[in-house]
Protein backbone atom coordinates (compact mmCIF):
# COMPACT_ATOMS: atom_id res chain seq x y z
CA UNK A 1 0.00 0.00 0.00
CA UNK A 2 1.39 3.37 -0.82
CA UNK A 3 2.45 5.16 2.29
CA UNK A 4 2.93 8.72 1.84
CA UNK A 5 1.95 9.75 -2.06
CA UNK A 6 0.63 13.06 -3.14
CA UNK A 7 -2.35 12.60 -5.34
CA UNK A 8 -1.21 10.23 -8.47
CA UNK A 9 0.04 11.66 -11.79
CA UNK A 10 0.44 10.08 -15.43
CA UNK A 11 3.66 10.47 -16.89
CA UNK A 12 4.47 9.44 -20.35
CA UNK A 13 8.18 9.80 -21.81
CA UNK A 14 7.94 9.40 -25.38
CA UNK A 15 9.92 9.82 -28.73
CA UNK A 16 12.71 8.61 -31.23
CA UNK A 17 15.64 10.20 -28.71
CA UNK A 18 17.37 8.58 -26.05
CA UNK A 19 16.72 9.06 -22.48
CA UNK A 20 13.60 7.87 -21.64
CA UNK A 21 14.37 4.57 -20.05
CA UNK A 22 17.02 6.90 -17.58
CA UNK A 23 14.33 9.46 -16.90
CA UNK A 24 12.13 6.87 -16.03
CA UNK A 25 14.95 5.31 -13.98
CA UNK A 26 15.68 8.77 -12.33
CA UNK A 27 11.66 9.07 -11.04
CA UNK A 28 12.27 6.17 -9.42
CA UNK A 29 15.77 6.97 -7.48
CA UNK A 30 13.94 10.05 -6.83
CA UNK A 31 10.56 8.49 -5.62
CA UNK A 32 12.95 5.67 -3.23
CA UNK A 33 14.89 8.85 -1.61
CA UNK A 34 10.92 9.77 -0.31
CA UNK A 35 10.60 6.05 0.92
CA UNK A 36 8.13 6.26 -1.67
CA UNK A 37 7.89 2.24 -3.78
CA UNK A 38 8.21 1.76 -6.82
CA UNK A 39 7.38 -1.20 -9.61
CA UNK A 40 9.60 -1.01 -12.34
CA UNK A 41 7.83 -3.47 -14.90
CA UNK A 42 9.89 -3.77 -18.03
CA UNK A 43 8.11 -4.65 -21.40
CA UNK A 44 9.63 -6.73 -24.34
CA UNK A 45 13.50 -7.02 -21.94
CA UNK A 46 13.04 -10.32 -20.30
CA UNK A 47 15.21 -11.22 -17.61
CA UNK A 48 18.47 -12.86 -19.65
CA UNK A 49 18.97 -9.15 -21.51
CA UNK A 50 21.83 -7.69 -19.29
CA UNK A 51 20.26 -4.30 -18.05
CA UNK A 52 23.03 -2.59 -16.34
CA UNK A 53 19.76 -0.08 -14.52
CA UNK A 54 18.66 -3.27 -13.25
CA UNK A 55 21.88 -4.19 -11.80
CA UNK A 56 21.73 -0.57 -10.01
CA UNK A 57 18.70 -0.56 -9.07
CA UNK A 58 18.55 -4.04 -6.90
CA UNK A 59 20.37 -2.29 -4.39
CA UNK A 60 17.77 0.08 -3.59
CA UNK A 61 15.16 0.31 -0.95
CA UNK A 62 11.69 0.73 -1.92
CA UNK A 63 12.46 -0.40 -5.58
CA UNK A 64 11.30 -3.79 -7.09
CA UNK A 65 11.67 -4.84 -10.80
CA UNK A 66 9.70 -7.33 -12.80
CA UNK A 67 11.24 -8.13 -16.17
CA UNK A 68 9.47 -9.67 -18.78
CA UNK A 69 10.23 -10.62 -22.43
CA UNK A 70 11.48 -13.15 -24.89
CA UNK A 71 15.66 -13.10 -25.46
CA UNK A 72 16.76 -10.87 -28.27
CA UNK A 73 14.67 -7.56 -29.51
CA UNK A 74 11.16 -7.28 -30.51
CA UNK A 75 10.56 -5.92 -34.06
CA UNK A 76 7.75 -4.56 -35.33
CA UNK A 77 5.88 -6.34 -38.34
CA UNK A 78 7.76 -10.20 -37.10
CA UNK A 79 6.23 -10.60 -33.96
CA UNK A 80 5.99 -14.00 -32.27
CA UNK A 81 2.96 -15.64 -29.68
CA UNK A 82 5.92 -15.74 -27.00
CA UNK A 83 6.28 -11.79 -27.80
CA UNK A 84 2.21 -11.32 -26.60
CA UNK A 85 2.52 -13.63 -23.79
CA UNK A 86 4.84 -11.92 -22.35
CA UNK A 87 3.62 -8.65 -22.90
CA UNK A 88 0.63 -9.72 -21.62
CA UNK A 89 1.99 -10.92 -18.14
CA UNK A 90 3.39 -7.20 -18.05
CA UNK A 91 0.45 -5.48 -18.30
CA UNK A 92 -1.69 -8.01 -15.62
CA UNK A 93 1.31 -7.32 -13.34
CA UNK A 94 1.41 -3.74 -14.05
CA UNK A 95 -2.76 -3.98 -13.78
CA UNK A 96 -2.76 -5.83 -10.21
CA UNK A 97 0.15 -3.16 -8.54
CA UNK A 98 -1.58 -0.17 -9.55
CA UNK A 99 -5.79 -1.10 -9.07
CA UNK A 100 -4.59 -2.91 -5.49
CA UNK A 101 -2.63 0.19 -4.93
CA UNK A 102 0.60 -1.86 -3.66
CA UNK A 103 2.82 0.89 -4.72
CA UNK A 104 3.28 4.62 -5.04
CA UNK A 105 5.00 4.51 -8.38
CA UNK A 106 4.36 1.80 -11.47
CA UNK A 107 6.81 2.51 -13.98
CA UNK A 108 5.81 0.49 -17.45
CA UNK A 109 9.05 0.94 -19.38
CA UNK A 110 8.16 0.12 -23.10
CA UNK A 111 4.96 -0.01 -22.90
CA UNK A 112 4.36 2.56 -25.96
CA UNK A 113 6.40 0.27 -27.94
CA UNK A 114 4.22 -2.97 -26.92
CA UNK A 115 1.13 -0.72 -28.09
CA UNK A 116 2.93 -0.05 -31.03
CA UNK A 117 3.94 -2.88 -31.92
CA UNK A 118 1.00 -4.85 -31.41
CA UNK A 119 1.46 -6.97 -28.72
CA UNK A 120 -1.06 -5.29 -26.22
CA UNK A 121 -4.10 -2.99 -27.50
CA UNK A 122 -4.34 0.34 -26.56
CA UNK A 123 -7.97 -0.17 -25.03
CA UNK A 124 -6.83 -2.14 -22.15
CA UNK A 125 -3.94 0.43 -21.30
CA UNK A 126 -5.91 2.90 -21.60
CA UNK A 127 -8.47 1.06 -18.99
CA UNK A 128 -5.61 0.30 -16.48
CA UNK A 129 -4.88 4.45 -16.31
CA UNK A 130 -8.66 5.03 -15.82
CA UNK A 131 -8.93 2.99 -13.30
CA UNK A 132 -5.49 3.99 -11.53
CA UNK A 133 -6.75 4.88 -7.49
CA UNK A 134 -5.76 8.35 -6.34
CA UNK A 135 -2.17 8.77 -4.66
CA UNK A 136 -1.04 6.27 -7.48
CA UNK A 137 1.54 7.48 -10.89
CA UNK A 138 1.77 5.75 -13.58
CA UNK A 139 5.05 6.29 -15.64
CA UNK A 140 4.73 5.05 -19.18
CA UNK A 141 8.01 4.71 -21.70
CA UNK A 142 8.61 3.96 -25.14
CA UNK A 143 8.44 4.97 -28.53
CA UNK A 144 5.80 5.89 -31.26
CA UNK A 145 3.59 6.58 -28.03
CA UNK A 146 -0.50 6.78 -29.06
CA UNK A 147 -1.25 10.47 -28.82
CA UNK A 148 -4.15 9.05 -26.89
CA UNK A 149 -2.58 8.90 -24.07
CA UNK A 150 -1.12 12.96 -24.27
CA UNK A 151 -4.50 13.86 -23.40
CA UNK A 152 -4.95 11.35 -20.59
CA UNK A 153 -1.55 12.02 -18.98
CA UNK A 154 -0.58 14.98 -16.54
CA UNK A 155 3.49 15.18 -18.32
CA UNK A 156 4.45 14.68 -21.37
CA UNK A 157 7.94 14.33 -22.45
CA UNK A 158 9.56 13.77 -25.59
CA UNK A 159 13.13 12.94 -26.29
CA UNK A 160 14.02 14.09 -30.07
CA UNK A 161 17.07 11.96 -31.45
CA UNK A 162 19.26 14.63 -32.90
CA UNK A 163 22.37 12.69 -33.53
CA UNK A 164 22.04 9.13 -32.07
CA UNK A 165 24.95 6.42 -32.69
CA UNK A 166 22.63 4.18 -33.94
CA UNK A 167 22.03 6.12 -37.43
CA UNK A 168 25.83 6.00 -38.01
CA UNK A 169 25.73 2.10 -37.84
CA UNK A 170 26.85 1.94 -34.03
CA UNK A 171 26.17 -0.77 -31.86
CA UNK A 172 24.29 -0.66 -28.73
CA UNK A 173 26.53 0.06 -25.88
CA UNK A 174 27.03 -1.64 -22.75
CA UNK A 175 26.36 1.24 -19.50
CA UNK A 176 25.60 3.78 -22.26
CA UNK A 177 22.73 2.07 -23.62
CA UNK A 178 22.26 -0.68 -21.29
Amino acid sequence: MPKTSPSGSIIVYTGDGKGKTSAAIGTAVRASGHNLSVLLVLFMKGSSYDHGEVRALKGIHGITIKSFGQPGWVKKGSIHNGDIEQAQLALSCAQSAISNAEYDFVIMDEVNAAVDCGLINFEDLENIIKMCPSGVSIVLTGRNADPRLFEMADIVTEMKAIKYLYTTGNNARKGLDY
